[in-house]
């Protein structure tokens, strides 16, 4: 297995959690700042937990959360452009790479549990 710095959508979600992280630096909107940004936070975070697993089907368990954690930063990200605590266009990019890397987990977790079968 690769070291886990080699790993694209590992360095692409760290790099959407600091993207949240700054957005969101003056934002007096507390609640949601914490939920969003712990969200985002959660997808590197539960991709390298599982990355450094010693089975697959651990890693694929720990990426499965990774992927449920995009869908809930995905939602966070479309009720904060609606209710004007982002901007829009903003918000729209962010939410363009969540889906990305949303993808980008369910073809690992595809890429593991086919090494499962052999």
């Amino acid at each position: 297995m690769d070291a886990l710095e080699n790993l694209d959508v590992w360095k692409r979600s760290c790099r959407l959690s600091v993207n949240i992280y700054k957005t969101l630096a003056g934002s007096r909107e507390l609640g949601f700042k914490e939920q969003i940004t712990r969200s985002a936070l959660s997808i590197p975070s539960n991709i390298a937990e599982g990355y450094e697993r010693e089975t697959d089907r651990t890693c694929i368990q720990f990426l499965k959360i990774a992927k449920g954690s995009c869908a809930e930063l995905w939602t966070q990200l479309m009720i904060g452009r609606a209710a004007g605590f982002i901007k829009s266009d903003t918000c729209l990019e962010l939410e363009k790479e969540a889906k990305e890397i949303s993808r980008m987990i369910w073809g690992l977790i595809r890429y593991f549990e086919e090494k499962l079968k052999e």
